[in-house]
């Protein structure tokens, strides 16, 4: 059956009213039944499924409105479109409270019955739709945004599941876009602290003074402007959780207040001399590799064992790639602008041959500029040209098209620094003295962002810093 093409079934005790209906939906291309009765409507769908009911109010018997109630409860996704002659407020207002999707009055015009019912269809597929996803995501998630069918997303949910209620830390790993903030507010509110605030920060959001009246409060008079005293996040997350990201570029000073925080449960305001109690349940994320920054120094070890009494590690979306088709179409529903909006196949099974280096936020980057951009409610393999330049390079990790990528998945200059530095190792097989030349950098600046145990030559610096 064509999209044009649905069936509907007539409701009407009047015979010529039905085979007029009857043959105006024939000749716009539909399937149309008639019955004669609400008993024999009830019947009929309680045997087969219609697309749509056009019923008029006033019968013998039951009235279309008292037949409503019944029809629902058979056929919950079934729009009913009501019509009678005796077209009063009231009976309008009491039909659509009933449960229809419309009301015309007799006599109507052709065009009016048949918009209405047009938009009653695609008010059904709309309605089909969101219930086929959302159990397909229970199916694999009972964790409402968390979506993903692969064995290593299902080891993440059942996780979830087992530590949700314990209060003990959380570090979640996994790089940028891959959602770890989203892991860490599914933990939060599928717990018992669910009712109690969740609190996120970026710890390189502010600089060490300003983040650690944040996170702690101050005193009025602590320092110039600190007019009030101010709670801070710990005190403002009490009984919750307080969800530290990017907790690998926490300052060494602030790291250590930390840890007293983790071993004590009391906090101390900048500038006070009194400490608070405080209950809350830390749960942290990094895309960085938290025992290298222990190797050169720029994380405390004792602070990392602190953190790391539940580790979660998200994989990249390229190790996972099962999880695109339900991720596409998630997208394309957040994205849709509020209108019925799909992928094709042919579209999804080129995303899935991509490698996603900005993970699931690039992929959701990438579906919302489609959506924007093409005018049909479809997308299919040409609403993603960006993926013919992208995906030539990508895939064999080159450099070549990494600015590209960049701007793509909203990469950090971090990052994109990151990134590049990598790059330019690989090509150098690992040696850092020459990586360091073309980098413009001493070669010790690779050992502190980490790059310190990658089987590089050792080389004598020379007075410069460079060998």
């Amino acid at each position: 059956m064509t999209r044009s093409s649905r069936s509907v079934l007539v409701v009407d005790d009047d015979q010529a009213m039905r085979d007029m209906v009857v043959a105006l939906l024939e000749d716009a291309g539909h399937v149309a039944q008639s019955v004669d009765s609400a008993d024999r409507a009830v019947e009929f769908l309680g045997e087969r499924d219609f697309d749509a009911v056009i019923s008029d109010i006033r019968m013998p018997g039951r009235s279309g409105i008292e037949m409503l109630g019944e029809l629902r409860e058979i056929r919950i996704d079934t729009p009913i479109i009501l019509m009678t002659a005796f077209g009063t407020i009231d009976s309008a207002v009491e039909a659509m409270q009933a449960g229809a999707f419309d009301y015309v009055t007799k006599p109507f015009k052709r065009d009016a019955l048949l918009v209405s019912l047009e938009r009653a269809f695609e008010r059904r597929a709309l309605e089909q739709e969101n219930r086929r996803l959302r159990r397909a995501v229970d199916r694999t998630s009972s964790f409402g945004e968390i979506i993903g069918t692969s064995a290593a997303m299902h080891d993440i949910f059942a996780l979830i599941r087992k530590v949700a209620d314990n209060r003990s830390s959380v570090l979640i790993t996994g790089e940028s876009g891959t959602g770890k903030e989203l892991v860490a507010r599914t933990l939060h509110f599928s717990g018992a602290r669910a009712e109690r605030p969740f609190v996120p920060i970026n710890c390189t959001a502010l600089p060490e003074g300003l983040m650690e009246s944040e996170l702690f409060g101050h005193v009025r008079g602590a320092f110039t402007g600190a007019t009030n005293s101010k709670r801070g996040l710990f005190e403002e997350a009490s009984g919750g959780t307080l969800f530290l990201d990017e907790i690998g570029d926490m300052s060494m000073g602030l790291q250590s207040k930390l840890l007293r925080v983790l071993q004590d449960h009391e906090i101390r305001p900048v500038g006070g001399n009194q400490s608070r109690h405080v209950d809350v349940r830390v749960i942290t994320a990094t895309n960085k590799d938290l025992r290298s920054e222990i190797e050169t120094g720029r994380f405390r070890r004792d602070l990392y064992y602190r953190l790391n009494v539940i580790p979660i590690e998200i994989p990249p979306l390229r190790e996972r790639k099962e999880d695109i088709p339900l991720l596409a179409e998630a997208f394309v529903r957040k994205h849709g602008d509020d209108r019925p909006r799909s992928i094709r196949p042919e579209a999804v099974e080129k995303l899935c041959r991509f490698r996603w280096e900005g993970n699931a936020r690039e992929l959701e980057n990438m579906i919302e500029r489609a959506l924007a951009l093409e005018d049909a409610d479809e997308l299919g393999p040409d609403s993603f040209p960006i993926f013919e330049e992208a995906g030539q390079q990508a895939p064999q990790g080159g450099p070549g098209n990494l600015l590209e990528e960049a701007l793509v998945s909203d990469m950090t200059l971090s990052e994109l620094e990151e990134r590049y530095t990598a790059e330019v190792l690989a090509k150098t097989d690992g040696n850092k003295a020459r990586a360091a030349r073309i980098l413009g950098i001493n070669r010790r600046t690779l050992y502190r962002r980490g790059f310190s145990n990658r089987g590089d030559e050792i080389q004598p610096e020379t007075e410069s810093g460079t060998a």
